[in-house]
């Protein structure tokens, strides 16, 4: 795998940032939720988030 230069280093740290931002405030918004499709809805967006990080941090190996 070719070596990131340092805007594509900054870029990732910032999607990365970004996803586990949208991950938590999903993870909150279930939490506070009362209709269960809505608070799944949540789960899955935020486990999608979760996931999306992941595959990003990949990237920095």
């Amino acid at each position: 795998m070719a070596k990131l230069n340092e805007l594509e280093l900054q870029n990732l740290r910032e999607l990365i940032s970004a996803h586990q931002t949208e991950s938590a405030k999903l993870r909150t918004y279930a939490q506070q939720c009362n209709d269960p499709q809505i608070k799944q809805m949540m789960e899955q967006g935020a486990n999608s988030a979760d996931g999306t990080t992941q595959k990003l941090i990949s990237f920095l190996r």
